[in-house]
């Protein structure tokens, strides 16, 4: 195991590299394994204090851990409700399924959509996280068919745009790239550097605010 005062001449992305075995090995929240970089978990619970969501969309749930910190958040501030959605939940375990603040879907999110439309009125307040596959094509079609839910100063977060922008793994292009056309594509979203504010995060490029 590395220790800060002897790793003092890595370089950045040698920590990223020691980080990441840490985050996919050894990372539970509440006893359920959390594929989550703690820095990023922390700028979106801050978020979530500043916009107060009506509703927490995360695509991509695999164990559930992240979806189960959300929902913790929103029962500190009294409000908010999670839809979890994924191509399969068989991994979840029950205290996450049994949390009266979590609603959670099967299948491909983007066939999903109206469905999921019907869970909150027009008019919410919706934060969208986006970590499914992390292909270039799913990622962009994610971001072009979610992004009507969002409203100006609302964000989606495109997560593990750091695949091949920091780690040397993952599907390339992946996200970065998505978001990177999506951006081309639209003026209602701009790219929010300032949340990546710890640097060392896992979605570089990936705090998208709607400001039209």
């Amino acid at each position: 195991m590395a220790v800060l005062e002897e790793s003092l001449n890595l370089s950045v992305k040698e920590a990223l590299a020691l980080m990441q075995q840490r985050i996919l090995h050894h990372t539970y929240y509440f006893g359920v394994q959390t594929f989550k970089n703690p820095l990023d978990f922390w700028v979106y619970q801050e978020l979530l204090c500043e916009l107060r969501p009506d509703v927490i969309i995360e695509i991509g749930n695999y164990y559930g851990g992240s979806t189960l910190a959300l929902a913790h958040v929103c029962d500190q501030l009294n409000h908010g409700q999670v839809i979890g959605l994924d191509i399969i939940h068989s991994r979840i375990p029950d205290i996450v399924r049994q949390h009266a603040r979590i609603t959670l879907l099967e299948g491909d999110a983007c066939v999903l959509l109206e469905q999921v439309e019907r869970l909150f009125p027009p008019h919410a307040n919706v934060l969208v996280i986006e970590d499914s596959s992390h292909t270039y094509d799913n990622t962009l079609q994610v971001l072009r068919a979610y992004q009507r839910l969002i409203k100006p100063g609302g964000y989606f977060i495109v997560e593990d745009s750091i695949c091949h922008h920091g780690l040397d793994e993952g599907p390339n292009p992946g996200p970065y790239e998505a978001i990177e056309t999506f951006i081309r594509e639209t003026t209602d979203f701009v790219i929010e550097r300032e949340r990546e504010n710890f640097l060392l995060t896992w979605n570089p490029k990936g705090f998208l605010k709607r400001v039209r």
